[in-house]
């Protein structure tokens, strides 16, 4: 099957509601957030769900696809940084090398906090990254079983401390597609993906399905998997959303020009 049938996905489950049931009729190729914009940049997939801040560095070749993302209203709940001191108190923290968009919004948060620790990539592990530095920034599916297992050391949210500063939602991924790819299977792609997530928010078999799915993916309890879809991370992107991301692009990563849509109609 070629790139033009393959969608990507972030390996998290916070695009399950998006993808699943999707196998039958497209590739699926899941990555961590940041690889997928390598991936789709090489023409390896179609589309992907890629970091906010990594569109921002590629806006010259990539156009967004409307009404999905990566979305938080509030606390995000798999965007986290975990320390054993407050955040005013920490020397260094380890950053994630697997995102982008919460790398630069930490930064920005530490930034508007005046705060300067000393920031250091590392792989994400958890115990590793608390072992060499006072914090800790983990996202996805690892975020979200390390607040369980160690609830005392979470320290922020970075989706409700933007909420708070800036009173929009965090965009956390935006979908993306090259702008030389075929308009006839973006179309194709985004009403699929749109199909599938809305049928998860109408029908209460397929998201007890995803619920289900998801939850015994990562070994989280079915209600913490519920409560996450439907209290945390969303992937409808209204238009609170949109104005969310045009700020977040403007004021965290600098980008002088709007987001640039593809036309679907």
């Amino acid at each position: 099957m070629s790139w033009k049938r393959t969608l990507g996905r972030v390996s998290f489950i916070n695009c399950d509601p998006v993808f699943h049931s999707l196998e039958d009729k497209w590739r699926i190729l899941p990555a961590p957030p940041t690889w997928l914009t390598g991936h789709l940049l090489r023409k390896d997939c179609l589309t992907a769900p890629i970091p906010a801040a990594d569109y921002a560095k590629n806006a010259d070749s990539l156009q967004l696809i409307p009404d999905l993302g990566i979305v938080s209203r509030g606390e995000v709940g798999s965007v986290l940084l975990f320390g054993k001191r407050p955040i005013d108190q920490m020397r260094d923290i380890a950053l994630p090398s697997d995102s982008s968009s919460s790398k630069s919004l930490l930064r920005w948060i530490l930034e508007n906090m005046s705060l300067d620790p000393r920031l250091v990539e590392m792989g994400p592990d958890l115990d590793s990254m608390l072992t060499a530095c006072d914090g800790a920034l983990i996202i996805g599916n690892r975020a979200l079983s390390s607040s369980i297992e160690h609830p005392e050391l979470v320290q922020l949210d970075l989706g409700s401390t933007w909420n708070e500063l800036v009173n929009l939602p965090m965009v956390f991924g935006v979908f993306a597609a090259r702008r030389d790819s075929p308009i006839e299977l973006i179309r194709e792609a985004h009403g699929d993906m749109l199909s599938q997530y809305e049928s998860f928010e109408q029908d209460i078999t397929i998201r007890k399905a995803v619920v289900r799915r998801s939850s015994q993916k990562i070994g989280l309890g079915e209600d913490r998997t519920e409560l996450y879809f439907q209290n945390e991370v969303s992937n409808k992107l209204d238009e609170k959303s949109r104005m969310g991301l045009s700020h977040f692009l403007a004021e965290v990563c600098g980008m002088s020009d709007e987001p640039d849509w593809f036309d679907l109609d």
